[in-house]
């Protein structure tokens, strides 16, 4: 039962001293001018579902819930959201190249249909990123018209 006690009470000394390590939740500043949904003069409601699916991961909007200040969820969440911005980043939609941004609605309408993202697990604690069929095609829609139009 000593053991125990022991054990117990150094992973609570560990949890505490590595609240201490601190996650940059700093968000870089977002120009109109080459944010997707500005310069795409996007319509309010697929902007919405644009910004309440994607944009915590993929744009430089992020707005982290209130656990993610508690480590090691915050070192996740962080580590979440610097791989989505690789893969696609929202607000610096106007410094990629065509072909990039070609790639990257392509690979939208493919997470989109087949329900990789917005991810599961993020889903379950954001409701409003939980998207229905109908928004799911609108949003698929949406990306299909920009690179049909060529107007990525």
């Amino acid at each position: 039962m000593v053991t125990v006690k022991k054990v117990l009470f150094w992973l609570l000394i560990g949890f505490v001293l590595i609240q201490f390590i601190p996650v940059d939740k700093t968000n870089a500043a977002v120009k109109s001018s080459v944010n997707f949904v500005d310069v795409k003069k996007t319509p309010a409601k697929i902007s919405n579902l644009i910004k309440s699916a994607c944009y915590d991961c993929h744009s430089n909007e992020t707005v982290y819930p209130k656990y993610a200040y508690f480590a090691p969820i915050s070192w996740s969440i962080k580590s979440h959201v610097n791989e989505g911005r690789e893969h696609l980043n929202f607000s610096v939609w106007e410094s990629y190249n065509k072909d990039l941004k070609k790639s990257m609605l392509d690979k939208s309408i493919q997470t989109i249909q087949t329900k990789a993202m917005p991810l599961p697990g993020y889903t379950v604690y954001h409701k409003e990123a939980n998207l229905s069929e109908a928004e799911r095609a609108l949003l698929v829609k949406y990306f299909e018209e920009i690179i049909k139009n060529n107007a990525y």
